[in-house]
């Protein structure tokens, strides 16, 4: 189990560790003997992210809000692909969000288009240029100087400042997507024998 562990992290990633973790707790040895190792984790992508969207998938319709929103779909992929890095880390994906939220109404409220429409559809106009960038630069900034780095956030940054999603409520509700997203990573990578984390990353990720 030290490789499971995380103490040695491969180019493809956490998820051969994830699934044969998942394999092993499942009593389901035959699909490693009889099948070739990228389509054993090809499935296991496929499941955990079709899982993992489709509840927040039926959330969203259920209570017609915004549980799902694109740049979930890349913290979903990084979160089981390569749990035990610094940007899966709960810490980073949660904190990393949360910056590019925060950056993204502030870009806005400092242009003047805080109450603007969504900007998708139009041409763009200098104070949303400006937004853009403010919200991806100060997002990008922070996110390395807080040592929380979560690429899938600067997206986040983009919706906002582009007006996508800027209700409140529904910027509330997507970030709550997140945090139901981290609770199914540490559910499935720990269930599978990862030590993924409950905050931080591990050391020897750091």
């Amino acid at each position: 189990m030290d490789e499971i562990a995380g103490k040695t992290q491969p180019q493809s990633g956490d998820m051969p560790f994830v699934v044969r973790g998942l394999v092993q707790r499942l009593r389901l040895p035959w699909l490693e003997a009889h099948h070739k190792r990228s389509h054993v984790l090809a499935v296991f992508g496929f499941i955990s992210a079709t899982l993992s969207i489709a509840l927040m998938a039926a959330l969203a319709m259920l209570t017609r809000t915004p549980f799902v929103f694109p740049s979930l779909g890349s913290t979903a992929f990084l979160i089981f692909y390569a749990p035990l890095s610094v940007s899966a880390s709960p810490r980073s994906t949660l904190l990393g969000h949360l910056i590019a939220i925060g950056a993204a109404f502030f870009a806005l409220l400092v242009t003047g288009l805080l109450h603007s429409g969504s900007a998708m559809g139009a041409p763009l106009t200098w104070p949303r240029t400006v937004a853009v960038a403010l919200a991806l630069g100060i997002s990008s900034g922070l996110m390395i100087w807080w040592r929380t780095p979560h690429a899938p956030a600067a997206s986040t940054a983009l919706i906002i400042a582009l007006g996508i999603v800027i209700n409140p409520f529904s910027v509330l509700v997507m970030y709550g997507g997140v945090m139901l997203l981290v609770l199914q990573a540490i559910v499935i990578n720990r269930l599978a024998g990862l030590a993924y984390p409950l905050w931080n990353a591990p050391p020897d990720a750091q």
